[in-house]
């Protein structure tokens, strides 16, 4: 798809919602995304390989204080431009993003990979909007982005508040159904779609320069992992991530990497204790409440947010293998 037809589609899908979320919530539009980024507070980033650099995020719920920066956020630096894996739950988060990138390369940004559609990795993308940079997403990518953007837009201009002023969606140029490498100079990304899991939208992307792979949220660390797709495509899917020897890893959520396949050992156990437990319910005529409140509370005090997310995990399961 041309970068023309690309934006004149974002346009058409998202202006009906967009507009109804500004009338709503008050919004006030901004000249430019980038508009002042250049005064704007970098994030600290680690240089976990030459060339890979990450954002650690807290593990928490999207704030004012956080800007919904909330996830791991990355970029790579090839010899011709940058490739930058999620961006922030804000516009605000973005270009806290763009100018850390900025502190380390004035090369160009040709790419921003969102490794799957949730709001704390997609909706800073527009500090990067035009001057070239081509969106690289799951084929399912634009129509579950389309689908929420009322909702995402909306729910998160309320946890964020005033610095979520100007923020809006922007969908991917480049849609990936199974891989795509991408060059940046003497370095090659490759981003692999997978099956149905953690979400129906999930990517992954492969430095092979340094041999680190950003997993996005395939793969939770401290954070409690937060079920949107398919439990037993996500225990299948893990299984699969696992085989693969790399160097090392970058979750959604939790340290800035991680060695490589033993960061993945606390989720397989959480995934499986999860479908266990649910499955036995269910055997027993337990209702989804009970079940809400009663599946997998072993694992509470493993994990940070546990409550937030675990009875949700939980009813999410409880719909997948009510008829199985």
């Amino acid at each position: 798809m041309s970068r023309g037809a690309g934006l004149a589609r974002r346009w058409n899908v998202l202006r009906h919602a967009v507009c109804l979320c500004a009338l709503a919530m008050n919004f006030v539009a901004v000249a430019s995304p980038l508009e002042g980024a250049e005064e704007t507070i970098p994030f600290p980033v680690k240089e976990v390989a030459s060339g890979v650099f990450v954002y650690e995020a807290p593990v928490a719920l999207a704030d004012a204080g956080n800007l919904g920066a909330i996830a791991n956020l990355g970029f790579v630096i090839g010899d011709d431009g940058v490739a930058v894996i999620d961006t922030g739950g804000s516009l605000a988060a973005g270009q806290r993003l763009l100018a850390a990138i900025r502190e380390r390369t004035s090369l160009p940004i040709r790419y921003v990979i969102n490794t799957h559609a949730h709001p704390d990795h997609v909706l800073g993308n527009m500090a990067f909007d035009g001057n070239g940079v081509t969106f690289v997403g799951h084929s399912n990518l634009p129509q579950s982005l389309a689908d929420r953007a009322r909702n995402y837009l909306a729910a998160s201009s309320t946890l964020i508040g005033a610095s979520f002023k100007g923020t809006e969606i922007v969908l991917p140029d480049l849609l990936v159904g199974d891989a795509v490498e991408l060059d940046l100079g003497h370095r090659r990304l490759r981003v692999e779609a997978w099956r149905t899991a953690h979400t129906n939208t999930d990517v992954t992307v492969l430095d092979e320069k340094t041999d680190t792979w950003f997993l996005g949220d395939l793969l939770f660390m401290r954070h409690v992992p937060a079920l949107d797709g398919s439990l037993a495509g996500w225990i299948i899917t893990l299984e699969s991530l696992r085989a693969r020897p790399v160097s090392r890893v970058v979750p959604g959520h939790g340290p800035s990497s991680a060695p490589w396949p033993g960061a993945a050992d606390p989720m397989t156990r959480y995934l499986a204790s999860l479908k266990a437990d649910v499955r036995s319910a269910i055997r027993q005529g337990d209702t989804i409440s009970e079940v809400a409140l009663q599946a997998v509370q072993q694992e509470a005090g493993s994990w940070l947010l546990f409550n937030a997310f675990n009875p949700r995990n939980a009813t999410v399961a409880f719909h997948e293998f009510e008829w199985e």
